[in-house]
């Protein structure tokens, strides 16, 4: 059970952060400050911030219980994050700060007309929602866990609506300035938290754990054996399908381009998304450590043993039973600030994307500074709000929320790649042949996510697989379509690629 002053440093965190993030924010004269904090922003910050913003509460809870029942594979992932993120830099990168851009999507606008910017930007709005309703879950779990401890009656939808209105609070009024900031705190805040869990953990147990996990086998990195194609562990999918995992979440994603765009120049932009893999490779190890760690605390017993619900509560459970007054609460206030990270993030993505590749598209007249302003803050209020849906529906299930989400981007991800790629590659391509073959890519993944997550309860394809799935699907289907179409002679794609 937590003690008032636990409860008190969480209080003080939540007030914190809403105060932080409105103090840094400055005033907003704009849309280009509202949504690219006028390209002033540092690299380091940005680096930090999109850290932040792609791990939330997953990591901090979901990521020990892979170490704690497995091992330490799930750092293959990390390398193919680092290789996604430097093809991103130098082959999309350079795209995006053609023009004033402040969406993803203007570049598929800019290829291939308005209806398709605005099909990428709707499909983002809805996916965007449901993947990050279940990264709100994850915050809640944990606290309530606490509340039912203390014996204080309450529900997952309660918690949502606290942790999304502080949220809310400052993104509505501070924009991206706001979100980066908070973003750098919270970040560093999560993961001396985990650090500190480790130095507990082995201050207690003398440290004997983890030679106890090299013995057992819990150190293998690198997993050569099972099928490639529907074992998530094997190197394969892990490496070369994280890498295109890597390149849809960092190339074709609001949520992240967002941060890329306020940077000061491309060469920035370049080093903060290439830091940020490195970064999140170390944040990887942290946290499987952590499960480690647990592993060892709790002599090896599974989180049936302990008497959990769901494997992901073994993270929160030490921190309320393990650590020390004031130090149970700093590790929950660090939950939350992973939590708050990307909610924050998502709403600023969801409002830019909302303005610029919805709403501009749907009005016959230019959208002022002043509308844009306007129409953006209100959108930052309602996405927060429907934030709770999808984090009340998939309390649920009972599968491992970290795959969870990441399974429900990739539908999408390989879709909007594709589109990417494409239009880049295939210069035959119109307008049609993209959305046709952009809808045919999502269709796919949302079959085999659905057959394997509530129809026959079996993997057939690693969710790593997803956005490549998508993306081969996207050229071949509009590669077919656009040999309807004759080839652009070679003086035109040169003056294309000059202007």
């Amino acid at each position: 059970m937590l003690h008032t002053v636990d409860l008190v440093v969480i209080v003080a965190y939540l007030a914190a952060t809403a105060w932080l993030g409105l103090k840094l924010s400055g005033k907003q004269k704009g849309l280009r400050d509202y949504f690219l904090g006028s390209r002033k922003l540092p690299w380091w910050a940005v680096c930090l911030s999109v850290v932040a913003t792609e791990t939330s509460a997953l990591t901090v809870v979901g990521t020990p219980v892979m170490s704690f029942l497995g091992n330490i594979s799930f750092l293959q992932m990390a390398i193919g994050y680092l290789l996604g993120r430097i093809v991103v830099a130098f082959l999309m990168l350079p795209r995006y700060y053609d023009g004033e851009m402040v969406t993803a999507y203007a570049y598929l606008g800019k290829r291939f007309g308005q209806s398709t910017q605005t099909t990428a930007g709707v499909t983002f709005l809805f996916t965007r929602l449901l993947a990050d309703g279940v990264r709100v879950l994850a915050a809640a779990i944990p606290l309530k866990l606490i509340l039912d401890g203390m014996g204080i009656p309450t529900n997952y939808f309660t918690i949502i609506v606290v942790l999304a209105v502080v949220t809310i609070a400052y993104t509505f009024i501070g924009g991206i300035k706001a979100v980066v900031w908070v973003d750098v705190a919270q970040m560093l805040l999560y993961v001396l938290g985990g650090i500190l869990a480790i130095v507990v953990i082995s201050v207690q147990t003398g440290g004997g754990w983890l030679t106890d996990a090299a013995e057992a086998g819990k150190l293998q990195m690198f997993v050569f054996s099972g099928n490639p194609i529907s074992d998530p562990s094997s190197f394969i999918p892990s490496v070369l399908g994280g890498a295109v995992f890597a390149m849809a979440s960092h190339g074709a994603d609001q949520l992240v381009v967002q941060r890329l765009l306020a940077c000061r120049s491309k060469v920035e932009a370049q080093k903060a998304i290439i830091w940020s893999g490195v970064v999140v490779f170390f944040q990887f190890a942290v946290f499987l450590l952590v499960g480690l760690a647990l592993w060892g605390y709790y002599d090896q017993r599974t989180p049936a043993d302990l008497g959990l619900v769901r494997d992901d509560e073994i993270f929160p459970l030490f921190i309320i039973e393990g650590l020390p007054q004031g130090l149970s609460g700093l590790l929950l206030a660090a939950i939350l600030a992973a939590a708050m990270s990307t909610l924050s993030s998502s709403l600023s993505a969801l409002s830019s994307s909302t303005v610029t590749d919805v709403y501009a598209k749907l009005r016959r007249s230019p959208v002022t500074d002043e509308q844009g302003l306007r129409v953006g803050r209100w959108a930052t209020i309602g996405w927060g709000l429907a934030f709770i849906a999808p984090a009340v529906f998939f309390q649920s299930d009972e599968g491992n929320i970290v795959v969870l989400a990441l399974g429900i981007a990739g539908i999408t991800y390989g879709g909007l790649l594709g589109a990417f790629v494409f239009g880049i590659f295939n210069k035959r391509a119109r307008a049609k042949d993209a959305n046709i073959a952009f809808v045919a890519a999502i269709g796919v993944n949302l079959y085999f996510f659905v057959m394997e997550k509530y129809v026959t309860g079996e993997i057939w394809l690693a969710w790593q697989w997803y956005p490549l799935l998508g993306v081969i699907v996207t050229f071949a289907v509009g590669g077919l379509l656009s040999l309807r179409h004759p080839a652009v002679p070679a003086d035109e794609r040169a003056t294309e690629r000059v202007g």
